[in-house]
């Protein structure tokens, strides 16, 4: 909500009260003066006018985990253990994922009580490399590389995926560097030579590195590493 409206509908005020309330300093938002009415007001701000507290705000929370396979990507399931269940955070219900990983890939996701954040993350213009080390069934070969860096045709979606770029590390091993994040994409387009991917580890996502967090675990992203999306 922009800050004049959560102004002017407060009791006993209006559009007026909350332009003169701006314009004489009386309003501050996280500690600081504001007089600018059009400022989006988040539920992470705190704002008060004169000695009144108007809304105390909620620390936003950031945090990077290594996905264990077996653990689904959801807040809850019937079935299986959820990456939540591996937070120890008195918080954890208000917390969402920003992407997600199927049951038996690890590696890197984010997780957070951020929409707007989380959001910006997963749009499909926002260009976030993502990151993968596969292993497959079959052999892989320079064709691969080619066809991926051309595109493949997924016609449930009838779309053709972004150009992405796969490192040959091995006969059997590659890495592969997305740009979108399509339903099940690194296994469809294997899927396309009919190469089943045995391996799937997701080990960066932009600038963000799993490094060697362990499996299972978690930690509080830094303020530079939150700016940085």
């Amino acid at each position: 909500m922009r800050l004049d409206r959560l102004l002017a509908n407060l009791p006993h005020s209006n559009r007026r009260d909350a332009r003169l309330a701006l314009a004489a300093g009386r309003v501050r938002v996280d500690g600081a003066t504001v007089r600018d009415g059009l400022l989006e007001i988040r539920e992470f701000h705190r704002v008060e006018l004169d000695a009144e507290l108007l809304q105390a705000g909620k620390p936003a929370r950031y945090f990077m985990l290594h996905k264990p396979a077996g653990v689904v990507s959801a807040t809850e399931h019937p079935e299986h253990r959820t990456v939540l269940e591996l937070l120890d955070e008195p918080d954890r219900h208000e917390l969402h994922l920003a992407g997600r990983l199927d049951l038996t890939t690890t590696g890197l996701l984010l997780i957070t009580n951020d929409g707007h954040w989380s959001r910006r993350l997963t749009l499909p213009q926002s260009e976030k490399p993502k990151v993968y080390y596969v292993e497959t069934e079959q052999a892989i070969d320079a064709e691969y590389v080619e066809t991926f860096a051309r595109g493949l045709y997924f016609a449930y979606e009838d779309i053709t995926t972004r150009p992405a770029a796969l490192e040959i590390l091995g006969s059997h091993s590659a890495r592969l560097t997305l740009l979108e994040g399509r339903y099940h994409q690194v296994k469809r387009m294997f899927g396309h030579f009919r190469n089943r991917v045995l391996r799937l580890h997701r080990e960066r996502v932009g600038a963000l590195e799993l490094g060697d967090l362990p499996e299972g675990s978690y930690r509080a992203l830094s303020a530079g590493e939150i700016a940085a999306f």
